[in-house]
């Protein structure tokens, strides 16, 4: 090629290196390598390089004698051509662009400047081009040289050394402008540094041949490469994409932060906010709400990290692009492209260490739907396990981890800032549709000799399966004969189908081993409160028609079951219930400081033999202290009684209190003082008052006896002293304030929750212990128990209700793939049967961050916070667990951006999919009863919240904190109606909890976990008031605490369908029978205020609205000196 046929770009010899890594040279054929200086195994693809740039050669001499234009490249960030470099016309006419052709691999051209032939040119521009147009793979990456390049035409082009160093020529002093790019490295050797970014102005003056480029070393591509794009070309032919357009986007590595691509805005649009208009140089449109642009590749690709493509949710700007139908990728992600390639550096993050898709807080409304499910990630595939049953994956309803991915050491743990723990709930009510647990019956109970694991469907079976081999502690142990061999039948059986080895969860019938003393029975000592206010306020009368009315409820298959009662008020009173009286006989002890048990054993009475007499006190008893006028009450000494007549044998102590115990032990003050509620003085009147009770609680516990308390709120009952009755020793606050007998949704719900109460099955006598895998210690417990030892929780009687927030740490570093964490509850059931329930949960060990934040649990994280938070109440005050828990927000937040974003993307609030409602969590932890900043709520009532929040469930906790809400109105024809196959309601679609869902002509259902509201909106239509309340119209429904009227028509009986459902799965879970509130929209404040408070999105006294949370979260992160990371 002559010196006229030369591209206009440059007015030297062209030089290059091709994919081989031979040199090229202006007007000479391309000469291949010397074959025996490269791998056996990379000749053919380096004779395929040979080839297709001979072809390449031909294709460009037959364009050049009309001008020639170097091809653009896909995968470099460039501006279209401004003009030429050197002399020479500019060029009108460029040529395809061959990175838009199916199968288009990038080849690049790149060495040290004269490869060590001083012939060539030192100063030569071209010797850091990439060149487009190939299928062959590209070479690995060295540190890339970058030089201070002149944009006034006149002078020479800048010099690129060969070595690792910045060599940039002087500047010329002629020269009015000039733009440098810093050296981007990308060696183990030298520091990585950040490349230069250029703006829009200064990117005319830059010639398009020279923007971002870099060089490549001489070395011949891997031969797997090719393979390897050949089946993902295959893969994206198929979902029907075409060929793959050039290298993906690689994950950054951990530590650091992945660069934004060349051009692209760090500027992201607020929540709410209009989407940026489109930037410089891009021909994108507004992408409309939930719209995917076309071209932005397959599903696979979008699900990467990065914010190159956008997310579903609020609408947004796709990135721009410099040339039509281009891809454009910048330096770094360029590098990152070809690392995911197994090219490039060897320092690229695995798999492992990759974040899935981000999700941008600050525009996207949360999705609360999704809180319908509450599935955790999944950890471990069911095939992993010995029997590959579906079984062997622990349902989240019986554990959950914060961690569905546990990191290897505590240093990487510590970096994520996310809690790790567990929550479970191991002996919970089962709801309708749900399976039992198997029970076991084995000759043998099959543990590890060392680590006294139970076999588990995650052992493994070795030496032919003779041995197994624990999966806790490795040791290998005998397999027993009657796993194989049926001794009764003669038989051979298959061990794959027993349940130890195909359920996570069972429950084995323990012999006599596992038993100290015989099983005890059940006892039920009853202490009801007779004072005068109980009296007035309906409690006594209440009661004692709730005991008659369920007795026959109460747990009495095998005829054992003894009951007894005292009633309390300045005296002692005791009941004869001898079977040999006609009557009940009482006996009182005024002198409480000497009190003593007078006829012990016809105080404690088989329910069987004396039902008559019982019967008989229960159906007089608030006939016979109606004339009261006592106003005092010895609550401490009558416990005290209580303990000295069943200490031998345990059993419940149910407290029925009406008034606040208020002489001799234990004596209680009122204390209540409304001038410092919501002042962090307040912590004193959430502390106990007296330590007998809870030292009381100690020896309840070691005697196997648990409290149970029904408090009925006419006046302060400091419930901050006698909750730790119930949290020592296992057992369960009700609260019922002002209690109204004269309502009958107010006896119902009382009538409702103690038909469960006594009814529900009872684990007498049990102990729970948590194993883990080796280096995994447990650090600190939460629930209602007492701590036997380190990993030991003493339960007298196991509450169906209550789970237990276990928080953990690794002590040594984990060598596993899997890490097991085996929970054992030993239990007496209700008619003497010794048992154990054995939970076994398996989770995945990872080294990277990407995969412990793609598995974290949400909703167990939010759970275990909660729990942490009350501890910090009662130690603190309300305020530090408040800022407790936004701390441990914004640390998760913080490192989760600090690991996978770049500098410019600080304004962004990013987390994973899977904790994008975590935020939305936090803040409604922040607005409920037991964290909210006011100055009206009472010790009391924020006790009884604290209390529930330390043994909520995931699954009652959620409701408690974001409420479910309906819009009925508008339900469709299926929305009410039993599901043909689960016989459960079809609820309608969730909304989120703002008031701008509240419409005029509305009529809303929301269910807190606790109470049920039913809002009418002032212009419901007259014939929705019929169907539902069977009124005429608005004027004519009643408001307040009552039952929706039942009408006989489909609509009402659909509402009904709603509502039923959640109690039933609201007293199973619980025991809480939620009461119903019907609230008109002009109706009373208080009632109105009830319901309002609940819509968590929206800005109330008490907190911010979510933006304004967001933000005040985004503010916080942004202070230098916050100390959060």
């Amino acid at each position: 090629m002559n010196q006229q046929q030369r591209p206009p770009f440059s007015s030297q010899g062209q030089t290059g290196i091709g994919q081989g890594g031979f040199t090229q040279q202006a007007g000479q054929q391309i000469q291949p390598p010397n074959k025996q200086q490269l791998n056996p195994q990379n000749q053919q693809a380096i004779q395929q390089g040979f080839q297709q740039q001979q072809q390449q050669q031909q294709q460009q001499q037959q364009q050049r004698a009309s001008g020639f234009v170097p091809p653009q490249n896909s995968l470099v960030q460039s501006q279209p051509r401004i003009g030429p470099i050197g002399p020479g016309p500019l060029n009108a006419n460029p040529i395809q662009n061959q990175s838009q052709q199916p199968g288009f691999r990038p080849q690049f051209a790149a060495r040290p400047p004269n490869n060590g032939n001083p012939s060539l040119p030192q100063n030569n521009i071209q010797n850091a081009i990439y060149r487009a147009g190939s299928n062959s793979p590209a070479p690995s990456l060295i540190p890339a040289i970058g030089a201070s390049i002149p944009l006034a035409g006149g002078s020479a082009p800048p010099v690129i050394s060969p070595s690792s160093s910045l060599q940039s020529q002087p500047p010329n002093p002629s020269n009015s402008q000039s733009f440098s790019y810093s050296q981007i490295q990308q060696s183990n050797s030298l520091p990585r540094q950040q490349p230069a970014v250029v703006s829009p102005e200064n990117a005319q003056n830059i010639p398009s041949a020279i923007v971002g480029r870099r060089a490549y070393p001489q070395q011949p591509p891997p031969q797997q490469f090719q393979n390897q794009q050949n089946q993902q070309n295959q893969q994206f032919q198929q979902q029907g994409y075409g060929a793959q357009p050039g290298p993906q986007i690689q994950q950054p590595r951990i530590g650091q932060p992945p660069q934004q691509g060349f051009m692209q805005p760090a500027a992201v649009p607020q929540f709410g906010s209009i989407p940026r208009p489109p930037q410089f140089g891009s021909t994108q449109q507004p992408v409309p709400f939930g719209a995917q642009p076309p071209g932005f590749g397959p599903p696979a690709q979008q699900q990467q990290f990065g914010f190159n493509g956008p997310q579903p949710g609020f609408p947004q700007q796709q990135q721009p692009q410099l040339g039509i139908g281009q891809q454009q990728y910048g330096a770094n992600q360029l590098q990152n492209g070809l690392q995911n390639m197994n090219l490039g550096s060897g320092n690229a993050a695995p798999q492992s260490q990759q974040a899935q898709a981000a999700v941008n807080l600050l525009q996207r409304v949360p999705q609360v739907s999704e809180l319908e499910t509450l599935t955790p990630p999944p950890n471990m595939s069911s095939q992993l396990s010995v029997s590959q049953s579906p079984h062997a994956i622990c349902p989240p309803v019986y554990k959950r981890c914060t961690l569905n991915s546990i990191p290897q050491t505590q240093a990487l743990l510590n970096k994520t800032k996310i809690p790790f723990g567990l929550i479970v709930t191991p002996y919970r009510s089962l709801l309708p549709g749900e399976e039992a647990v198997p029970i076991i019956n084995p000759p043998q109970i099959v543990r590890c000799r060392r680590c006294r694991t139970y076999i588990n469907p995650w052992v493994q079976f070795v030496e032919q399966g003779t041995r197994w081999k624990c999966n806790m502690c490795f040791l290998t142990n005998e397999v027993p004969a009657f796993f194989d061999w049926d001794s009764e039948s003669r038989q051979q059986v298959d061990r794959m189908k027993r349940f130890e080895l195909t359920h996570s969860v069972v429950e084995y019938i323990a012999p006599q081993e596992y038993m100290v003393r015989p099983p005890q029975p059940v006892v039920l000592l009853f202490l009801i409160d007779v004072s005068f206010a109980a009296v007035q306020s309906g409690m006594v009368d209440t009661v004692s028609k709730g005991i008659l009315k369920y007795l026959d409820d109460v747990p009495n298959t095998d005829g054992r079951t003894k009951v007894a009662f005292i009633t309390v008020d300045s005296t002692l009173q005791f009941w004869n219930l001898s079977s040999s009286l006609s009557e009940p006989q009482m006996l009182v002890i005024s002198d409480i400081e000497d009190a003593f048990l007078p006829l012990p054993e016809d105080l404690l009475v088989t329910l069987t033999e004396s039902r008559s007499v019982v019967e008989k006190l229960l159906a007089n008893l608030s006939n016979l202290s109606k004339a009261t006028q006592n106003n005092q009450n010895c609550l401490g000494r009558a416990l005290q009684i209580g303990l000295k007549l069943i200490g031998s044998i345990g059993g419940k102590i149910v407290i029925f209190q009406g008034s606040l115990a208020n002489l001799s032990e234990g004596a209680l003050k009122l204390r209540e003082d409304p001038k410092i509620l919501g002042t962090p003085k307040e912590v004193a009147l959430l502390q106990p008052a007296s330590p007998f009770y809870k030292a009381f609680a100690v020896d309840c516990s070691r005697a196997q006896i648990t409290i149970d308390l029904f408090a009925f709120n006419s006046q302060y009952l400091d419930l901050a002293t006698l909750s730790g009755l119930t949290k020592v020793t296992g057992g369960s606050l009700y609260y019922y304030p002002l209690f109204n007998p004269a309502n009958p949704q107010s006896i119902q719900k009382f009538e409702t929750e103690l038909q469960n109460f006594l009814s529900r099955p009872l684990a007498l006598e049990a102990v729970l212990r948590v194993r883990a895998s080796k280096g995994i210690r447990m650090t600190r417990f939460h629930g209602n128990f007492f701590l036997r030892s380190t990993d030991l929780l003493a339960l007298p009687t196991v509450n169906p209700d209550n789970s237990y927030g276990i928080e953990m740490e690794i002590q040594d570093n984990l060598q596993t793939t899997t890490a097991c964490f085996q929970t054992a509850l030993l239990h007496t059931t209700s008619n003497g049967e010794r048992r154990i329930r054995v939970l076994t949960l398996t989770v995945p060990v990872t080294d990277g961050l990407g995969d412990i934040y793609n598995k974290a649990d949400q909703y167990a994280i939010a759970a275990l916070l909660a729990k942490k938070g009350v501890e910090k109440c009662l130690l603190s005050h309300v305020e530090a667990a408040r800022d407790e828990l936004v701390s441990q927000l914004c640390d998760i937040i913080g490192s989760y951006k600090a690991t996978f974003t770049s500098s410019g993307q600080n304004a962004m609030l990013i987390l994973p999919e899977n904790l994008k409602l975590l935020p939305l969590m936090i803040m409604s932890i922040l607005k409920h009863i037991a964290f909210r900043t006011s100055g009206i709520t009472p010790s009391d009532v924020r006790t009884n919240a604290q209390s529930l929040m330390c043994v909520y469930p995931c699954e009652a906790f959620m409701p408690n904190i974001l409420p479910r809400f309906w819009a009925l109105h508008s339900m469709d024809a299926i929305a009410g109606t039993l599901d043909d196959q689960t016989s459960q309601p079809i609820f309608p679609p969730r909304l989120n909890l703002s008031s701008e869902k509240l419409e005029r002509h509305g009529l809303y259902l929301l269910d807190n976990g606790v109470d049920l509201f039913l809002w009418v909106g002032r212009s419901i239509s007259p014939e929705l008031c019929s169907l539902v309340f069977g009124v005429p119209t608005y004027e004519n429904i009643i408001p307040g605490k009552l039952a929706l009227p039942r009408v006989d028509n489909d609509w009402n009986k659909r509402v009904w369908n709603l509502i039923e459902y959640i109690e039933r799965v609201r007293v199973l879970t619980m025991t809480i029978f939620p009461g119903f509130y019907v609230v008109k929209e002009d109706g009373d404040a208080g009632l109105r205020m009830a319901f309002l408070v609940n819509l968590v999105e929206d800005k109330l006294d008490s907190g911010n609205s979510y933006p304004l949370f967001l933000a005040y979260v985004r503010e916080k992160l942004n202070k230098p000196s916050g100390g959060l990371f």
